[in-house]
């Protein structure tokens, strides 16, 4: 039977991490840019303006 050394793990290790990064940014740029999705990041773009006045100051706290 083959044994796994460190470096082999290691190495396995190092890859797979890489691929899965890659994949995972790919994944999250297709999510962003789709165009069915562009409604929703532009309510949450303007949402906070549209729902208070402005910042709270020391009076408004308690």
């Amino acid at each position: 039977m083959m044994g796994l050394s460190h470096d082999t793990v290691v190495g396995f290790a190092k890859s797979f991490g890489l691929f899965y990064l890659i994949a995972l940014s790919i994944g999250i740029c297709v999510y962003v840019f789709w165009p069915r999705n562009r409604d929703r990041f532009r309510r949450a773009k303007h949402s906070i303006m549209d729902d208070e006045d402005g910042p709270l100051t020391g009076e408004d706290r308690q």
